[in-house]
């Protein structure tokens, strides 16, 4: 059965360290093959030393990585994608800073072989309250956060314990979808921001992923049939620092679902033949 590839929509505010963690999730792709997609090339710096090759339309970086410029046409360059041989593991999507990461992440959902994984928006620390009361560019900003499933808090390490104290009980509202992460140098573990770098096979679990500091990973085994939909949300409920979580679970109509959860969404699909129930869990510090 050929499986949808995951689309990670990255937004934020111009200066907010996405290039950086495209860099960072490059470095650490550990044997994944990353598609990132960029409106022009010139957009985003890759580290000229993971580039292997340019072309016109697509670049080869290392660990069979591509990136790849959508210019004014996202749907053409996206169904150009699919076509590659071996098909990317993630789409990576970095928008641009003033962009609606949610209407991008809208669009890709039309497309066939494609599944919205997740809209993570990055913000500075330090400048993201000013940003959002800028006459000019609060709409955006709040769009963007309003539109986030994970947000990344970047860039703590340049203001105070105070200042950092003070964005806390400001962004939640405006981000209520969202679960919120704190970062430096946009440092985000890959199984935190890409759903393919959570062991989708419980049986296989071995324990050990790329994380960040503090993060941990949990194997929660599922013996009895459950309400799929009723058992997500209780995950999410019950568990505030759940970041992501994926796996398999009876259902009570006797068929095995998968669990997809990023943030504070979660979705639930028909799983693949021949799974057993359990889920990954990865929870924030």
């Amino acid at each position: 059965m050929n499986q949808a590839i995951p689309v990670t929509v990255i937004g934020g505010y111009l200066g907010s360290g996405k290039t950086t963690l495209v860099n960072h999730l490059l470095r650490n792709a550990n044997g994944k093959r990353l598609a990132i997609m960029v409106n022009e090339f010139g957009e985003l710096p890759i580290d000229e030393d993971l580039i292997e090759a340019t072309g016109d339309d697509i670049i080869s970086l290392a660990g069979g990585c591509v990136c790849c410029s959508f210019g004014s046409d996202l749907m053409e360059a996206m169904t150009a994608l699919s076509k590659l041989s071996p098909k990317p593991d993630n789409v990576i999507l970095e928008a641009s800073g003033v962009a609606l990461p949610g209407t991008i992440a809208g669009t890709l959902s039309l497309l066939p072989g494609f599944a919205v994984d997740g809209v993570l928006v990055l913000v500075d620390a330090e400048t993201i309250r000013t940003l959002a009361s800028d006459k000019y560019m609060a709409d955006t900003i709040k769009r963007q956060l309003a539109d986030a499933d994970l947000v990344l808090v970047n860039k703590i390490d340049l203001v105070s314990g105070d200042a950092l104290e003070a964005l806390w009980g400001w962004l939640p509202a405006l981000a209520p979808n969202a679960k919120i992460i704190e970062t430096e140098r946009s440092v985000a573990p890959s199984s935190v921001v890409l759903q393919n770098f959570i062991q989708s096979d419980p049986d296989k679990f071995s324990g050990v992923f790329e994380h960040g500091v503090g993060f941990e990973t949990r194997l929660l085994t599922v013996e009895e049939c459950v309400d799929a939909n009723k058992f997500a949300q209780a995950l999410i409920i019950e568990n505030p620092r759940l970041v992501r979580a994926k796996g398999f679970v009876n259902d009570v109509g006797g068929h095995m679902k998968t669990i997809q959860i990023v943030g504070k969404r979660f979705e639930i699909s028909t799983a693949p033949e021949s799974v057993s129930s359990g889920l990954v869990l990865i929870l924030s510090p």
